[in-house]
């Protein structure tokens, strides 16, 4: 049930509370919805006053007034409402694109009433800066980085991005762009006029590095605009090795990698500390289990298992080491380990520690 058909209801027995003691109820709204009609989102957040008389015979207090969502933001009489006089509740509503229909539950010192506004929000006209907010010159893209995501190790990826020139002259593309031997480019077209949109083409191919695992690379676009000639973007991606579809016969006879414990907490340190700890990596498979790759999220970690084969039934040891120089505080650092277990060839670990100021 909607917060405002909950209010409706609860309105609905106030009412047949005032009605079956012969009262009316003390608050009398001008009206209690109050439908705005269209709006334009860029015009900023629109008002509207309820008024009310007492109609009772009492002093009436607003104690608050609540409402069914943050896009609101009410007001209300602050001083005591005397019989017959009147009262306000004023409603500010942030307009966000769309229909809207939002209450106000009115709570008082004889009781609570509901009100609502409602309405529909028109979006505001997208410019080139809301569509690609990163600005390098007069060169405009949606990202700085160029992000990939998950791909595998066995062929190239294409992704193609969107360029806007923003600026008042032509935007040529050099030929001496610098980009990693992995990673391919092509502007399209070559001079990008005065609010033009032109296209990035990237492929990235994981075959030439013959890498695993997260990885960020640097791309130079070189080109004359004089705000900016060179373009430095980012390439993200995180690349996994592919394993073809098997049958759950086929993977009893494959690798399994099983770890003792995923986490490990160190407790509370000294920076400066280097601490040291070890995880047990078991192969529960029907083949050798081939450690491809352990690598942690950052230098301040240190990961090597004893050997990389473990036959069936075997064991061996990931040794972690941790230096907490300069660091302070909550520590979470991970260690991610690649493998040729082709239902689980990435297992990820935990260290932990608090890192305390160290005392001279």
């Amino acid at each position: 049930m909607t917060r405002v058909k909950q209010g409706i209801i609860w309105l609905a027995a106030i009412g047949l509370f005032f009605h079956v003691n012969g009262q009316q109820p003390p608050m009398k709204f001008d009206q209690s919805n109050y439908k705005f009609g269209n709006i334009k989102e860029e015009d900023g957040p629109v008002t509207h006053e309820f008024q009310f008389t007492n109609t009772s015979n009492d002093t009436i207090l607003i104690r608050g007034v609540k409402a069914s969502c943050g896009c609101t933001t009410p007001g209300w009489s602050k001083e005591a409402v005397l019989p017959g006089k009147k009262g306000f509740v004023q409603v500010r509503y942030n307009p966000r694109p769309g229909p809207f229909k939002k209450s106000l539950t009115v709570n008082t010192n004889l009781g609570a009433t509901i009100l609502s506004i409602e309405g529909n929000v028109t979006p505001k006209p997208k410019t080139p800066a809301d569509d690609y907010p990163a600005l390098m010159g007069n060169l405009r893209l949606k990202y700085r980085t160029l992000n990939f995501g998950k791909i595998t190790h066995t062929e190239p990826v294409t992704k193609i991005f969107t360029l806007y020139n923003d600026g008042a002259q032509p935007i040529n593309f050099k030929e001496n762009s610098i980009t990693p031997a992995h990673i391919n480019v092509v502007v399209e077209p070559k001079t990008l006029g005065p609010r033009q949109k032109g296209t990035l083409t990237v492929t990235f191919d994981p075959t030439v590095k013959a890498d695993l695992g997260y990885r960020i690379d640097h791309l130079v676009l070189a080109t004359d605009d004089a705000g900016m000639p060179d373009k430095r973007l980012n390439i993200m991606a995180t690349v996994e090795e592919f394993f073809p579809p098997m049958t759950n016969e086929a993977y009893k006879k494959a690798p399994h990698i099983l770890i003792d414990e995923n986490v490990y907490d160190f407790g509370e340190i000294t920076s400066g500390d280097i601490v040291r700890t070890s995880f047990t990596i078991f192969n529960n498979g029907g083949d050798v289990l081939n450690i491809r790759k352990v690598v942690g999220n950052c230098q301040c970690t240190v990961s090597k298992p004893e050997k990389y084969d473990i036959h069936p039934g075997d064991s061996t040891r990931l040794d972690v080491t941790f230096d907490s120089a300069g660091r302070r505080g909550t520590q979470h650092k991970t260690i991610t380990i690649y493998s040729n277990d082709p239902r689980k060839s990435v297992a990820m670990l935990t260290i932990k520690a608090s890192v305390k100021e160290a005392r001279n």
